[in-house]
């Protein structure tokens, strides 16, 4: 319990520090204090450099999906060789993630609990239990729990709509009938429709002036 205390704070330090709320608690605090932790938080801060926004726009994206530097990266490299805009590229990829979509579904309330949902393999795809959370959904496929973990708890909670409620709301290109704790992916997700806060052109500056 200390231990999940102590990561919930740090998430809104990080939350407050990034200015986005990335879990429901962090809103809450957000809303309350919508501004820089610390106790110069509040103190009128001098311009950023323009490293310095594209560093934190950079950040604010791999928050939001709980990702490493290194999976950033490859994201970025991907995004590049497609055709269409990169930053646009970016963010649709990483919205294809197993565990952006269970995010999204509603079967967890964080990104973090989504992942570990997946990487304890209580998830499935077209009825092939998966444990990577950089697993790639593609439209069609059909993203939910395993029957043995259908009665467990934390998914008797997610199937009343609970996390829903406190979510963004579903996105487009998911149809998910949440009682039977089942999301089909009815198309790949496009920019407009991926529910995260994040300039991306800053973010793909960031790593053109990086190379």
């Amino acid at each position: 319990m200390a231990t999940n205390s102590k990561r919930a704070r740090n998430l809104v330090r990080k939350s407050r520090a990034l200015g986005i709320a990335l879990t429901p608690k962090a809103e809450k605090y957000f809303e309350r204090r919508p501004y820089g932790p610390g106790q110069h938080g509040r103190a009128r801060k001098k311009a950023d450099s323009d490293y310095a926004v594209r560093l934190r726009e950079k950040q604010r994206l791999r928050a939001q999906y709980n990702i490493r530097e290194a999976q950033m990266r490859r994201a970025y490299a991907e995004a590049k060789r497609v055709e269409g805009q990169t930053g646009e590229n970016l963010v649709e990829i990483l919205e294809s993630r197993l565990d952006a979509l269970v995010l999204r579904s509603g079967f967890a309330r964080t990104i973090a609990q989504a992942r570990q949902l997946v990487v304890h393999r209580h998830i499935m795809v077209d009825g092939v239990r998966v444990d990577r959370p950089s697993f790639r959904v593609k439209a069609g496929q059909l993203i939910h729990v395993h029957p043995r973990s259908e009665k467990m708890e934390p998914f008797q909670v997610a199937a009343t709509g609970a996390h829903q409620d406190v979510l963004p709301d579903t996105p487009a290109y998911l149809n998910v009938e949440i009682d039977k704790l089942h999301a089909k992916l009815e198309h790949a997700p496009k920019r407009a429709e991926v529910p995260v806060t994040c300039e991306e052109q800053l973010v793909v500056e960031y790593y053109a002036r990086m190379a």
